[in-house]
């Protein structure tokens, strides 16, 4: 057979190969995607109870954290706000009431992932009960098969 006439069957071929790999990368995005909602769960749990030893295991070491209100500061810089939450927490002094992540959007690009969403907390001090919204991005990063949240800002909503 001339190489022209078997053009048609190099396109299917290619054609079928290419369609197995969108397939493959799909399925792929999928796990990720359902692995990746997963540990935004447990990560949004050990925040609200204030469990530093699985947010510490869920975060980049180089993890940058910014508020609406603060300048960007690091991991240990958050971590030492966390311990002060965390022993108000245990103290009772401070009540994690609900904390929750609605409208929640992910962009899987390879080992990352952009996450927008709207957190809603309640809690309640020694004085007053406190509701409060805050529109997010964070990005995760998948580092040796386990998600880690490497960026987190979020915007107070009025």
């Amino acid at each position: 057979m001339k190489p022209i006439q078997l053009l048609p069957l190099y396109l299917i071929i290619l054609t079928t190969i290419a369609c197995q790999e969108t397939v493959k990368s799909n399925k792929d995005d999928s796990d990720k995607k359902n692995s990746l909602l997963q540990t935004i769960e447990t990560f949004n749990t050990a925040f609200s109870k204030g469990d530093l030893a699985t947010l510490n295991s869920l975060t980049t070491e180089n993890y940058i954290h910014t508020t609406g209100n603060s300048k960007a500061i690091g991991k240990s810089e958050w971590f030492k706000y966390l311990e002060k939450r965390t022993a108000q927490i245990q103290s009772g002094n401070l009540k994690v009431i609900s904390y929750t992540l609605d409208e929640q959007h992910i962009e899987i690009y390879q080992d990352n992932a952009i996450v927008t969403g709207k957190i809603s907390v309640v809690t309640q001090d020694s004085v007053l009960l406190k509701e409060n919204q805050y529109r997010i991005t964070n990005i995760w990063a998948n580092v040796s098969g386990v998600w880690k949240r490497a960026a987190f800002h979020d915007g107070k909503i009025k």
